[in-house]
This record gives C-alpha cells, structure tokens and sequence, in this order.
C-alpha cells in the first residue's frame, strides 16, 4: 500500500521502523513503459549469468553496522526484456544462522522505498528466532538506499508543495502542470532504472537472489507493501514458493483514489479507539468523554489551519502538520502513551516538539543541491556499475522511489479534466470518511499525474495462484491495510491462502503479538501452519487460540 509524504518542511521525514513499513498516501513517478513486457515468464537465454552467480559475503561496511551483520550484492539485468544489455547490483544483508541452516528466509520491511540492509541492521533482534533454522536475508530493492537509488532532486520538495493543504483543490491545473514538470526532473535525477522499477521486476530480482542463495524455494516474510512483492512473486513464480507469510496485506485490486478511501476510515478508526483508552486516564488532555474528544480533535486541526503555530524549527506547525504526526503515532499501540503525551504539550504549552518526532522518526530528508544524483547511471554497457556509496545515497530517495514503485504499479491515468472533474465529489466521499484525515488523504488523486501508464500485471493477473500454502496475517486495528484486504486478497489469491485474524491494533502483526510472532516463526521454522481463520486475541488478553 502507498505511504504517506509529509508535506511541511518542519516535519517532512519519515522512518520505516520494525515491522510497521510506512503509511498510506498515494505518490508515483514514472515507471514502466516495458513492465507488461517484463509480466512475461523468463526465457532461458541470457538469464544463466544471473541464476548461476553466487553472493560473496563479508563485514558489513560502517560504524552503525552489527559486527554480526554480512553483507553481499547480487546483479540483476536492468530490464529483464534484454538480458544480455545493461545490469544493475542489488545489495544483500543477512544474519547467519545458529546452528544448521536449512537455507535462507528473505524479508522485505515495506515501503515502498525503505532499504531493507538499514532496517536489518537496526532491528534484527526481532527476526533471531529465526536464525534457529534460517540464514535471515534482506535486500534493497531496485532504486532504494544502495540499489541504484533513484531521485527526483529538487522537484520533491515541488511535488511535497503542489498537494500541500487545499492546493489541490483551489487551482487544480496548476497542480497538475507543476506535477507533470515535476516528473520530468525526477527522470533527469534517476536516470536510467526508473523505467524499470517497481515491484514486477522486483520481484524478478528476488528470483535472481533465490538462486543466488541456492534455495530450492524461496521462504519469504513481507510486511505491509511487501506482501503485494510476496504475492507477485507468487504469481510468476509459483513452483518455487517456499513458506511464505504476508502480514499486513496490501490491496491487489484498488485504485490509488480507493485505496486512500481505506486510509482514511482506517486511521479515523484508530484515532477513536486511541481517544477511548485516552479518556480512560485522567491525564487525557482531551478530557474524560470520548465523542467530546474526537470533536476537539476536529476543532484543534481546523484551528492549526487557519492560525498555525511556531514549530521547532521556527516554522508554521498546522492542523495537517499535526494529523501528519498523529497518523505515524497510530501505527502502534504502544506509541500511544507518547501520543498522549505529545498532544498535552501542545495543548498545554503549545509545544510542537513531541509531534514532531512522530513525523521525524529519526530520519530526515532535505533535498539534494541540484546536479548531485549519484542514482543517476545505474549501467553501463553490460557491467553493472557496483553499489552506491552510503553516503552518495539521495537524501530524498525514500519518498522519490516510494512515488516512483506505486505509480509503476498503477495502471490508472485519468485525465487533467477527468481528474479536475471528479475533486468536489472525492473530497465530500473522503470528509465521510474521516473528518480529520479525509483532506489529508485526497491529494493522493493528483500523485500519478503526468506519469508514464503503470503495468495492469499485478491488478488483472496476480490471482488463483498454484502454489504452496501462504500464510496471511490480517490485524483488525491496522490504520493502514484494513483487515478486509486481507480477507479480499487471500479470495483472490485462492486456496492456497491462509488467513490468520490479529485481533489488535496497529499496523501488522508479527512486531506487536506475542501470539502472531509465535505462529509465523513457527510456520517458517517448522512448517506449522495455522488452522485458516484462526485467531490471536488482542496483546492484553492474548490465548493464542485456534
């Protein structure tokens, strides 16, 4: 599913951390004019150089790294329509195992857009059990952190300002013309593997990597966007699925506009049971009475508007600004104590500080001076050109790829006047939704403009799949894959499809229950697969029960 852009420069920053992936808001850049080309099975000529390398482990380079932590590289074809033409190197990270190794499991953390290697080495304690039986394996995908990243440079700070706050609706064709310069600069900065990026190719990538790490199938994790890369792999490959888990399961089907629909009920579900438990403590800066909070909620938003305050960095902190940061706090329950916390600050003291950490979650992204793009020549020749540099990585390149993979994989491109048209009716659908997320979410409806038609592979022919059972993992209090996706895509998906029901909140599953943790490690581990449409209780009153 799409994440969500922050638009204010105080607190336009992001983190995919854990297991929690990112939010919800259409964006997208320029993606693939061969990726229908690229839905083709793989042919045998010219692959053999990739399927038969093998990955040349060592110490992971950096100061920050885990001594423990190896990392490697594979090299992938740069459109896999002309095997034998440029390559590109995707990088490797992975925890050996323990004891005997049965082989690898592979994860992806979400996103789009989140480095897979940085989020390994910052949260592998979760994924030790793992290594019980399990190399623990992750990636950058194509056009992320090392892999080639792609970059729009300046334009995504003109992107992050053309949707900002009602722009959109008050002069839509300016929007639109500043969206369609914009992507031109996004194709300069990234170069030549934006054409081929988003998760058709991706997933070829990890078929490439399977071999490379000499699995008979690939076992496979993926959190929140990373079950539609589980599910497309799946699809095109699906005699080589090993134990496959796909938690937090992303829409296979819904257009962007639909999908932040679901965004907003999502999150406006998981404000008001975060407002009950609030209510409950008599610290609740909101007060002891639940409706009387959501109003104030509203109120304080519209409020924020209309007559911003200074924010920590000295800039105007507005009422979208803040349902910025409520959005990202929304994505575990355990974060709600500092919620709580944060609003009292600034209801109390007008302090933006606590909310703005939300937002930050530690990681900035200016942009980067223009004429630096160390993304922008991913190949050369037949040779691939090796990994960038850490610190040569795009400082805008999680939000540049998480645009450029969800428009690559959307084959929807309405009209300026089909687009200007249909603005009045959507905003009315989404303030139904939720009245404090709604006008958030809408300008997702513009993010795909003026880009390059995405594949129709995934929406029309990733279903009735052959393959070993997959286990899929729905929480009912997720803010951003709503649980019905979970039981849509697994209809869709057949048979094969498992579905375990989280009874909790938060976004995913694996990070938060004992009870999910427990069954999916036992799954991959000791191919344990839970009865279809069993349950894990709420983490209070958590019985693990089938």
């Amino acid at each position: 599913m799409q994440a969500t852009l922050e638009t204010r420069p105080s607190v336009r920053r992001c983190a995919v951390t854990g297991a929690l992936g990112l939010a919800l808001l259409g964006a997208g850049l320029p993606a693939a004019n061969a990726a229908n080309a690229a839905t083709r099975r793989d042919a045998a000529p010219g692959m053999s150089r990739f399927y038969d390398q093998k990955v040349k482990w060592s110490a992971c380079e950096g100061s920050d790294m885990p001594s423990d932590l190896q990392c490697g590289k594979v090299t992938v074809p740069l459109d896999y329509a002309r095997p034998q033409g440029r390559t590109l190197d995707v990088a490797l990270a992975r925890y050996r195992a323990t004891g005997h190794s049965r082989g690898s499991v592979l994860l992806n953390f979400g996103g789009p857009g989140g480095s897979g290697v940085s989020e390994l080495a910052v949260g592998g304690k979760e994924f030790m059990h793992l290594t019980n039986g399990y190399d623990v394996v992750t990636f950058d995908p194509r056009g992320v952190g090392r892999s080639s990243p792609v970059s729009c440079g300046p334009a995504t700070l003109k992107i992050m300002e053309a949707t900002d706050g009602d722009g959109g609706m008050t002069d839509p064709e300016d929007v639109l013309k500043r969206l369609r310069d914009a992507a031109a600069e996004c194709a300069k900065y990234s170069g030549p593997v934006l054409p081929h990026i988003g998760t058709v190719d991706a997933a070829r990538d990890m078929e490439v990597m399977r071999r490379a790490l000499g699995d008979d199938r690939l076992n496979y994790l993926g959190f929140s966007y990373g079950t539609r890369l589980g599910a497309v792999y799946a699809a095109r490959f699906p005699d080589r699925v090993g134990r496959m888990v796909l938690d937090g399961v992303d829409t296979l089907t819904e257009p962007l506009t639909e999908q932040g629909l679901a965004g907003a009920r999502g999150q406006q579900t998981a404000l008001e049971n975060f407002l009950d438990w609030c209510v409950e403590d008599v610290a609740c800066p909101l007060g002891q009475d639940a409706r009387n909070a959501r109003d104030q909620v509203v109120r304080l938003v519209a409020s924020l508007d209309s007559d911003p305050v200074p924010s920590a960095f000295g800039e105007p902190f507005t009422g979208q600004d803040l349902v910025g940061a409520i959005s990202q706090a929304l994505y575990s329950r355990e974060l709600w104590p500092s919620l709580e916390r944060a609003l009292a600050q600034l209801l109390e003291d007008g302090d933006t500080r606590g909310l703005e950490g939300f937002s930050s979650g530690g990681v900035t992204f200016p942009v980067r001076e223009p004429g630096r793009a160390p993304g922008r020549a991913p190949a050369r020749g037949d040779k691939g050109p090796g990994l960038t540099d850490e610190e040569d990585i795009p400082t805008d390149n999680l939000p540049a790829a998480l645009m450029a993979i969800n428009c690559a994989d959307d084959p929807d491109r309405p009209t300026a006047a089909q687009v200007t048209g249909s603005l009045g009716r959507l905003r009315a659908r989404y303030e139904e939704a939720s009245p404090v997320f709604g006008r958030y979410r809408l300008t997702q409806v513009l993010m795909c403009y003026g880009r390059p038609k995405g594949t129709d592979y995934i929406r029309d022919d990733v279903k009735d799949l052959d393959t070993a059972k997959l286990l899929l993992v729905g929480t009912r209090g997720d803010p951003a894959t709503p649980y019905r996706w979970t039981v849509e895509t697994a209809d869709r998906l057949g048979p094969s499809a498992v579905v375990l029901d989280n009874r909790g909140e938060g976004h995913t599953g694996y990070a938060s229950s004992e009870c999910v943790h427990r069954k999916v490690d036992d799954f991959l581990l000791y191919g344990s697969l839970p009865r279809d449409g069993s349950s894990c209780g709420p983490e209070s009153a958590d019985t693990g029960s089938d």
